[in-house]
Formats: structure tokens, sequence, C-alpha cells
């Protein structure tokens, strides 16, 4: 199997290289890129052709949630993985509706950071407990702006699909579980996504939990 390749997006060097070699000494991953900044995110991503970004949300110039979208409107399957200092709800929500597929804190341990990055890269959401409690807690809350949402109209197996996304299952995880085919799974998602109207995995989930979908 090929070592993960993970390229990061963070201004602080010290960390820069922290991260570098925390990668590096990973039997499944290979850091293939750092950089300071976002001035050149479509060039650096083409040059270095990673599996998985891993994302400062606060840098100079562009700001990580704007290179989400960027990144997600040429490679919309893009695996990104945003990081932080802040758990700061508004920047947590903004960077899950613009297609991040996991947030987790700078003060997160070296393992943990490792484990997000080997379940985003096997297309699962990672969130650090502090966030995911904060996910859950707004989609939890009552919505008293709209109505509500009517039937997605998704069959029973993207139903199924769904349901084991919540559970936080892997593409692998599921075709296992369901006993289909990875290709069946992917294109399972990309139907929920279509009738859900979202971008990523934790989107489809928190709009699965929000509106009692699964």
């Amino acid at each position: 199997m090929s070592a993960i390749r993970v390229i990061a997006f963070d201004d602080n060097k010290d960390l820069r290289e922290m991260f570098r070699m925390l990668v590096d000494v990973q039997e499944d991953m290979v850091c293939v890129a750092v950089h300071p900044d976002l001035s050149q995110v479509m060039r650096d991503i083409s040059a270095a052709q990673p599996d998985v970004i891993v994302m400062d949300i606060q840098m100079p110039g562009m700001d990580g949630i704007e290179g989400v979208r960027l990144i997600k409107a040429r490679y919309p399957t893009a695996r990104i993985l945003m990081q932080t200092v802040f758990d700061d709800e508004a920047k947590v929500f903004d960077a899950i509706r613009a297609g991040a597929s996991g947030y987790i804190l700078k003060t997160a341990g070296t393992e943990d950071m490792v484990k997000a990055i080997r379940d985003v890269h096997a297309g699962g959401s990672a969130m650090t407990p502090a966030i995911a409690a904060k996910v859950l807690d707004h989609f939890r809350r009552p919505d008293k702006h709209t109505q509500a949402s009517t039937d997605p109209g998704l069959s029973d197996r993207e139903k199924d699909v769904l349901t084991l996304l919540v559970k936080g299952r892997s593409y692998k995880m599921i075709a296992d579980d369901l006993q289909i085919s990875h290709h069946t799974v992917g294109s399972h998602i990309r139907h929920i996504y279509e009738k859900l109207h979202v971008a990523s995995n934790t989107e489809a989930v928190s709009r699965a939990i929000k509106d009692g979908l699964v």
C-alpha cells in the first residue's frame, strides 16, 4: 500500500517543521510539502498531488476557509483537515460548509493528529471531542427560523450508507458492512451529497443529525 501523501499550510515555521517530522516518522505517511500561506495554493497542490491537505484556519492573506472553498471548487473530492488554536463555533461551521473533511485543535496530541489524518484519508470525518460536541449541540438546537425540512428522497440504501457515515465508518468499512464495492459506496455518497445539498461527509453527517434523517 502506498504511503498517504500529506501537504500542510501553516504560517508558523516551527509548527510546520514539527508537523513534517511527525508525519515522516509514520510508516504509512509522507509529508510531500509544507507552505507558510495559500498565495500559490493551487500550484502547490498540483505539484504535490496530496491525499490529505492539512490547513491552518488563520493565515496571512487568504485564510483557511477561503482556501477550502477554492480547493473544493477545483478538486471536489479533496480531503482537507482544518487545524486551529481556537474552537470558535462560527469558524467550525464555516469550514464544514466550505467542504472541510475534519477540524482538529492544534492542542490535540500527536496520536490524535495522526489518527485524524488517517481517518480523513479513509473517507471519514475527523474532529476533536470538544469540536464534535459543539457541532452536535448546534444541530440539536431547534431552528425557529425555518420550517421543518422536507424529505430529501433518500433511497433505503442511501439511508443505510448515511447511517454508517454518522457512526464514523470509512468508505471501506461501509463497503464491508453492506457487502458492496467501494465504487458503489462512492456512488451512493455522491447521490446523498446531491440530495442533501452538501459538499462533504461532515456536512452530510451534520444534516442527518439536525433533520433526523437516520
